[in-house]
């Protein structure tokens, strides 16, 4: 049996060295992979954060200026 690891959104937000509220988004959006639900809690599979990291990511829709409502 593997062991996966499963990392907090901040832990993932240090590993990107963006913030929790980015990480949130981007795990929200489904942009992140390996998001796993634990009751209200978020966790993120490492292997798949790795993996998210070595390709080269994905970039937010939109680009990065926001619409204004």
């Amino acid at each position: 049996m593997t062991r996966n690891l499963l990392l907090t959104l901040k832990e993932t937000a240090d590993i990107l060295r963006i913030s929790y509220a980015r990480a949130a988004e981007l795990a929200r959006t489904g942009l992140l992979p390996g998001v796993v639900h634990i009751g209200r809690q978020v966790r993120i599979n490492a292997d798949s954060l790795e993996a998210f990291i070595a390709s080269g990511g994905k970039a937010l829709p939109g680009g990065w200026r926001r619409k204004e409502a």
